[in-house]
């Protein structure tokens, strides 16, 4: 291969990769506004678990959402899709709101599975359960939402 080739490939290959983690990036991060500004509608407690592409059996949620492994998602066995809920690993206080997008967990004794990077941002990834508590979340009206 010339030199001019091999150069030419190594800068698509960059691109390609550039493109693939600014993808990943974005979708491990949506903005979130800050906790004061939710309602907690009901809290549930116990197991919660870590689940990703490798275990899923597929790479399609429930609700036809394409799995990805470190985005702010979880399974859940009643709540509706869509349900924003508060996750708190109860062993280290670390906290995280994800999306409810799937069905599970049917592990007897766990209510809620959430995907290899939440686990890795709540700290029990390595551990595969911790206790968690669960808190069902709505946006809280704020005075400029009032005023529209």
């Amino acid at each position: 291969m010339t030199r001019t080739i091999q150069s030419a490939a190594l800068a698509f290959a960059g691109a390609l990769l550039f493109t693939s983690c600014a993808t990943q990036a974005n979708q491990k991060k949506e903005p979130i506004a800050t906790q004061s500004t939710w309602n907690v509608k009901s809290v549930q407690k116990g197991q919660a678990s870590w689940y990703g592409i490798r275990c899923n059996g597929g790479t399609h949620t429930a609700s036809g959402e394409t799995l990805c492994n470190y985005a702010p998602t979880a399974a859940h066995k009643t709540l509706p899709m869509g349900t924003k809920v508060r996750v708190t690993n109860l062993n280290n206080g670390k906290s995280e709101i994800v999306k409810i997008n799937d069905r599970g967990p049917y592990t007897p004794g766990r209510i809620i599975d959430v995907t290899e990077g939440v686990a890795k941002r709540l700290k029990f990834f390595s551990n595969g359960i911790t206790k968690v508590k669960v808190e069902v979340i709505e946006k809280a009206n704020t005075e400029e939402d009032s005023k529209s």
